[in-house]
């Protein structure tokens, strides 16, 4: 016990053994739904569900050990929700590249956020984004797993007339999706620990009972990983139209840690006295390190998650909070069975709360400003509709530049911005 005082500095940080411990419990219970929807998700890509069952465990513990023991915060790693949908419906599925290719993208996505890093450059980046994009950026991606999980429950189809339609609300898929939807808000709101795993495996339950879905047992030895590991296509993701993918990767990873990183220290109070957060290059480093392991392991881009607010809010103030974590994950490995029984439909509920909590960006939108609303509004309605995020990041920057310019708010603009959309308006011109 002094040995873990000493290192993760728990008294100074006014902890212990048994607060962290259950702060990293309750960050599990939160974020512990990517364990089976990950997988769901990247099988679609032609992934073996088994492999990327286990890769999705092994890459958060990694992520969570980094972050734990090298960083020392309380945050959790995990493959990211929205950028996992990218990599299957987007990269895959939508652009054609293989499941191999696209880990190759990740891993070098992970390799540039690793350098950006090291020499300091990240904060440049991110200061020279302007405010208004990265809220479309966040809502879209939350829009578009609203659509995927529509889909995915059959609530919403395709029509040759309209694009899209109503599906058949009286099936068990549409009807299970939307209760486990309904349930996952409710205990959401009511504020009970582990809603969104409550909502999964309750939907699973209730199919079982009801003869919709099979059961396949619940613990058994971890499954093999040998169909996805280091099967990453390194020299396949250096075409040049996955330079606009590998962009997106970073992009979303960049944004989403940095926002996360500030927002759940904020909540933690583990700012400095002149609001900044310590180490935040070794906070930015674990997260890319996770994400290259990740791609060598068989998953999407690894990401700190938002939920650990749940564990800090229990007291966590360590990264012994994200160590629990990371070994909770390990032991997840041996409930394969249980992974392999939760359907679609299950999961889809909790992708459409997903997409409720991201879509919430939107409302910090300067919706006054005209030059500001259109390029919020266009970056978040492009990635569901276009079924791409790379192609929502693109013109959001496309748009932003080009309203600015013409309403003559050139103060507005920086050469990042600029070159950025210029890059992206090529690739539409000239790569398609």
């Amino acid at each position: 016990m002094k040995l873990l005082d000493k290192y993760f500095k728990l008294t100074e940080l006014n902890t212990n053994v048994k607060t962290e411990v259950v702060a990293g419990i309750t960050t599990f219970l939160t974020m512990a739904y990517i364990i089976f929807v990950n997988p769901s998700i990247l099988s679609e890509a032609g992934m073996d569900y088994g492999a990327v069952f286990v890769a999705t465990c092994v890459a958060a513990a990694i992520g969570c050990f980094v972050m734990g023991i090298w960083a020392n915060y309380p945050i959790a790693q995990a493959p990211g929700m929205g950028l996992n949908a990218f990599f299957t419906y987007g990269v895959v599925l939508g652009m054609g590249y293989t499941w191999e290719a696209a880990l190759g993208a990740v891993f070098f996505s992970g390799l540039i956020f690793f350098v950006l890093s090291v020499f300091k450059i990240r904060e440049w980046i991110i200061n020279s984004i302007p405010l208004s994009l990265r809220l479309g950026i966040a809502a879209g991606i939350g829009l578009f797993l609203a659509m995927i999980a529509l889909k995915n429950a059959g609530i919403v189809v395709a029509n040759p007339a309209t694009l899209v339609a109503m599906g058949d609300l009286s099936q068990p898929a549409a009807l299970y999706s939307l209760l486990g939807f309904f349930v996952i808000t409710a205990l959401a709101y009511l504020r009970v620990k582990g809603a969104v795993l409550i909502g999964i495996l309750g939907i699973t339950l209730i199919s079982m009972l009801l003869g919709h879905n099979a059961y396949n047992g619940v613990m058994s030895m971890p499954p093999s990983i040998a169909p996805t590991f280091m099967a990453m296509d390194l020299m396949g993701a250096l075409d040049v139209a996955m330079l606009s993918v590998i962009f997106a990767f970073l992009f979303v990873d960049l944004f989403d840690t940095s926002g996360t990183l500030v927002g759940v220290a904020h909540r933690g109070n583990l700012l400095d006295k002149d609001g900044k957060l310590p180490r935040i290059g070794r906070a930015m480093m674990a997260d890319s390190t996770a994400s290259m392991a990740g791609a060598a392991l068989g998953t999407s881009t690894t990401t700190s998650y938002i939920e650990s607010t749940a564990g800090i809010a229990s007291g966590g103030r360590t990264g012994l909070t994200a160590v629990v974590v990371g070994v909770l994950f390990l032991i997840s490995l041996f409930f394969a069975p249980l992974a392999g029984s939760i359907p679609a439909y299950a999961t889809a509920g909790a992708l459409l709360y997903v997409a409720v909590l991201m879509a919430g960006s939107l409302s910090h939108a300067n919706w006054e400003d005209p030059t500001d609303a259109a390029p919020v509004l266009i970056a978040a309605l492009a990635m569901p509709l276009t079924f791409s995020i790379a192609d929502g990041i693109a013109l959001g920057f496309i748009s932003f530049v080009g309203i600015k310019t013409l309403s003559g708010r050139f103060s507005d603009l920086n050469p990042a911005v600029v070159i950025l959309a210029l890059l992206f308006a090529a690739k539409f011109l000239f790569l398609g």
